[in-house]
């Protein structure tokens, strides 16, 4: 780079450093005119800086801080294999596509096989199963963890069955010891989608770090974001291959892109029924996609990787403010509850309305909505019961009764590290004065 270029360059990234200071600067909370938001972007100027330094070196594709993120964010979880990809979605269809590899050998999941997984959740942790012509297997909640019922899993389990797929549910992990337990007595996948969990713990150990396969999403509301975002983790080497194949349009090679030759044997291959020593750059064993990201996307990811374990404690004690302000109103809400053995790194915080209070879901949120506090449901409640899943081939374990109730009676507010404690004050403030009015 010459000397003019780098002078330019840094004063390009000082004018970026004051335009964050005059385009975001504080904001102070009113009550009834600010809103409290369920989630949200939480940065600095450096996520600005690198971004504009992404896009200054002009490699549009994944580069050099695609490499730096997958390493460091690996390294967090104490895993050796991270696959960034454009959506925590495309982290689910990566992961469960992966698992369909001929490379697999008897282990590969056929068309055909079933999928454990919750009804209670979100949908795309479901649609990779129905998307590689598998069959989901539907199993109930427990309340108030809001995870997998592990008294189901045998009830749930057939001579067909080849995987479990588990979310760990706004961040609370669901119980480990039960389905690690269940998957490996009967020789199962397991994939554990940590979308709104990264940095939970079980027995002291990360999630995303006990099955074979995890993922990870980086949209906005999550524990960090790229704008949009996610990946795919594991310690497997085959499973890297497999994973990076699937995301790169099925290609048999491995270069990163931009880069020829990794192999030293690019024209000296056999493979299928192409000639001999044809082109290994373009050479596909696999059915697959594009899901890549870009650099710009990872260079935000680097810079909010830093602030990863401030996030994380901030998560833990709004959800801990919320649960002391709350306690005397449970007769009225169902609290949530850590599984046991575990600190979660909470993405939201849920309640349940119990039976027989004098009001409604509606009646509560809109309640809160109109006082200008964000609110969402369960994600898709009871999934069997979307519009979209009406015709598909599944099975159902028992009556799905908690699911259901999620559907009718759960809502959840934000835990984020951006609510501050007037936020979270006004919050509990506005709940209660709610349920004092329904006396």
């Amino acid at each position: 780079m010459s000397d003019t270029h780098d002078l330019l360059r840094k004063q390009i990234i000082g004018l970026v450093r004051d335009y964050h200071k005059a385009a975001f600067p504080p904001q102070q909370f009113v009550p009834e005119e600010s809103p409290v938001p369920y989630a949200g972007r939480i940065f600095d100027s450096e996520e600005l800086v690198n971004l504009v330094e992404a896009s200054l070196d002009f490699w549009l594709t994944t580069g050099r801080f695609a490499d730096q993120f997958e390493d460091e964010f690996a390294k967090f979880f104490g895993l050796n294999h991270c696959i960034l990809v454009n959506s925590g979605s495309s982290a689910n269809l990566l992961a469960l596509s992966c698992l369909t590899s001929h490379k697999l050998g008897e282990r590969r999941l056929r068309p055909g096989d079933e999928v454990i997984t919750i009804a209670s959740g979100f949908p795309t942790t479901v649609n990779p199963i129905i998307q590689n012509r598998l069959i989901p297997v539907f199993v109930d909640i427990d309340i108030p963890t809001y995870n997998v019922d592990v008294t189901q899993l045998e009830k749930a389990r057939s001579k067909r069955t080849r995987a479990v797929m588990l979310a760990h549910t706004l961040g609370n992990p669901f119980d480990v010891a039960a389905v690690v337990h269940f998957a490996k007595q009967h020789d199962l996948w397991l994939i554990e989608d940590c979308c709104d969990a990264v940095g939970s713990t079980y027995n002291g150990q990360k999630i995303g770090t006990f099955g074979d396969i995890a993922t990870v999403s980086f949209y906005p509301a999550h524990h960090i974001t790229m704008g949009e975002g996610g990946a795919v983790l594991t310690n497997s080497p085959l499973l890297e291959e497999l994973a990076l194949s699937f995301r790169d349009w099925g290609r048999d090679c491995w270069c990163n892109p931009g880069k020829d030759n990794t192999c030293g044997k690019r024209f000296e291959k056999q493979l299928g029924d192409l000639p001999y020593g044809y082109d290994h750059k373009y050479v596909y064993s696999h059915i697959g996609y594009n899901l890549k990201l870009t650099d710009m996307q990872a260079a935000v990811g680097v810079a909010q990787l830093i602030k990863l374990p401030a996030f994380i404690k901030k998560r833990q004690d709004n959800f801990r403010y919320l649960y002391e302000g709350l306690k005397d109103i449970e007769h009225y809400f169902i609290l949530p509850q850590a599984t046991p053995n575990s600190v979660p790194s909470w993405f939201g915080f849920p309640l349940t309305l119990r039976s027989e209070v004098p009001f409604t879901r509606n009646d509560v949120v809109q309640h809160l909505e109109n006082h200008r506090i964000a609110t969402r449901l369960l994600f898709g409640g009871n999934l069997v019961r979307q519009p979209a899943y009406r015709d598909i081939e599944h099975r159902v374990v028992g009556n799905l009764v908690n699911s259901d109730s999620v559907m009718h009676q759960t809502f959840w507010f934000g835990v984020y590290p951006g609510l501050t404690q007037a936020m979270l004050d006004y919050v509990i403030m506005t709940l209660k004065t709610f349920v004092n009015g329904k006396r």
